[in-house]
């Protein structure tokens, strides 16, 4: 039979380790942890884009910075943008959400200006691309992208570019407009994505299409013609727990698609856990990441 004493201790310590852990969910991993989460994505078509020595493409992945203070800073945002061009990838994307969502512990919003002046600091010899999330579209989607195609950082909003890779190769980059841009009353939104306009812009059969789709609910929808889509979104949860899993994932498919690579019917989709934190400034056991996918 336990004690009181064995008892009063135990229940302490239970506070202690509640208290560690919500100081690293709150103050540490959030704010300062960084990871880099590695993908070797396979098909015909982006095998073909490896060049005459057998590197393979390499695209960086970044998502959701939610810019503010004190927990997306500048200073954080150019840590993140050296760390990723250390990286030395081909093409780097932007999966949108660059302003805050955080509204009650938020210190400060970061401008439009200073954030998008550090993002213009990524460097790749196939270009930086973005597409806008729903908290840019929630606060001013054209502004967003007015201070983003100012720097040199094309925003693809329905939109299909050919990239072409100088060693050889050569693939499509489709940019998918936000899936929850406009609210209209109830919880519920209206999209201003066009997966239909956005794929009859392919040109061709033979080259790689990437997607670049800033939720993942829209996969389902997604053809065999793409080869990979990348989202983020879903922040991973933010919180996940063992044996648990995210017990919130911002998705109407749970955790079907809250994070990683997933396949299904062949189909290919790759989700980031973001940078930045939303509704809460919290992280656990899912640290902010730069993602980076290599083909082949």
């Amino acid at each position: 039979m336990i004690s009181r004493r064995s008892l009063l201790k135990a229940m302490a310590g239970g506070v202690v380790l509640a208290g560690a852990m919500g100081s690293y969910a709150f103050g540490f991993e959030p704010r300062f942890r960084l990871i880099e989460t590695r993908y070797r994505i396979r098909t015909p078509r982006l095998d073909a884009l490896n060049d005459e020595s057998g590197r393979p493409l390499r695209i960086a992945v970044l998502a959701d910075f939610h810019a503010c203070e004190p927990w997306m800073p500048l200073t954080r945002i150019a840590y993140i943008v050296r760390r990723t061009n250390a990286l030395q990838p081909d093409l780097i994307v932007l999966l949108g959400d660059f302003v805050a969502g955080l509204k009650r512990f938020r210190s400060a919003i970061v401008p439009m200006a200073s954030w998008a002046a550090a993002l213009a600091e990524l460097n790749a010899p196939l270009g930086t691309f973005a597409v806008l999330g729903n908290h840019d579209w929630w606060v001013d989607a054209p502004a967003a992208t007015g201070h983003l195609t100012s720097v040199g950082i094309p925003v693809l909003e329905n939109t299909a570019t050919m990239i072409e890779r100088p060693e050889g190769g050569r693939f499509w980059l489709a940019g998918l407009g936000d899936q929850l841009a406009i609210p209209i009353g109830g919880g519920r939104f209206r999209g201003v994505d066009d997966l239909a306009g956005t794929m009859a812009q392919i040109g061709d059969q033979d080259s790689a299409v990437v997607l670049l789709a800033h939720e993942p609910d829209i996969f389902p929808e997604v053809q065999p013609r793409v080869d990979l889509t990348l989202s983020g979104h879903t922040h991973g949860g933010q919180v996940r727990l063992p044996f648990v899993g995210a017990p919130v994932v911002p998705s109407r498919y749970g955790q079907r698609y809250a994070q990683g690579h997933i396949v299904e019917d062949g189909r290919q989709l790759v989700v980031s856990a973001g940078l930045g934190c939303s509704m809460l400034p919290v992280r656990f056991g899912v640290p902010p990441e730069i993602v980076i996918i290599e083909t082949g």
